[in-house]
């Protein structure tokens, strides 16, 4: 069943909705950015994301490639989700800003994003449009 969740960043002022099926597939990176900012995963294709908020809010950060788009709210600096570099064509979703606690519930998988180039492919299929 496909069903919509919605989140944001700590002071509301970045807000998103998702659709997503009853037991996403979420993962914990250990890269040096997921490590960090404690991100847990949750990739969906970017039909599957609405931003309910003014782009204005976000600031955007890039590194190494430039490929992955880390958004940030330009208040509180909450990353509550970005475009990955391994799903150019999605977004992921950070499930700790998610308004709901259960992802606590749902099953994580450990990604070895220290070696991001040997794995990246693992998590490709997850922005595709088929959810």
């Amino acid at each position: 069943m496909i069903r919509t969740l919605q989140g944001g960043c700590h002071c509301k002022k970045v807000r998103f909705a998702i659709e997503v099926v009853d037991t996403p597939y979420i993962t914990e990176c250990n890269c040096s950015m997921c490590t960090i900012t404690g991100f847990i995963h949750l990739i969906v294709p970017s039909n599957k994301f609405t931003l309910l908020t003014d782009q204005s809010e976000l600031s955007c950060y890039q590194f190494n490639t430039k490929v992955a788009k880390h958004y940030f709210c330009k208040t509180c600096g909450v990353k509550s989700f970005y475009i990955p570099r391994s799903n150019p064509d999605g977004y992921s979703v950070n499930a700790k800003c998610l308004d709901t606690d259960e992802w606590q519930q749902w099953p994580v998988e450990n990604f070895d994003g220290q070696n991001w180039e040997d794995n990246a492919d693992t998590l490709a299929h997850l922005s595709k449009p088929d959810i």
